[in-house]
């Protein structure tokens, strides 16, 4: 059976399980994909395309770091204690 990821597909998704938590990309495709955060919302709240946003969350290319900030406030409001 699989899972409903608000349409995540099941590449992102597995992609993202297979990445490394090392990358703040990566943990905030974590918590957006487990609280079904729609890959859009979150590129526009940081002003970066939809395309980045999957790739943030595969680890394939880091959040720039003027995101940093904002990534981490993201996951720390939503209970998540961020690997850094």
């Amino acid at each position: 059976m699989s899972i409903d990821n608000r349409g995540y597909s099941q590449n992102v998704v597995q992609a993202n399980r297979d990445a490394s938590t090392s990358s703040l990309g990566v943990q905030l495709g974590r918590y957006c994909i487990s609280r079904d955060l729609p890959a859009q919302e979150i590129a526009d709240y940081f002003d970066v395309s939809k395309m980045t946003v999957y790739r943030w969350f595969d680890g394939t290319r880091i959040p720039r770091e003027k995101h940093k900030d904002k990534i981490m406030e993201m996951l720390v409001l939503g209970g998540i204690d961020v690997e850094f």
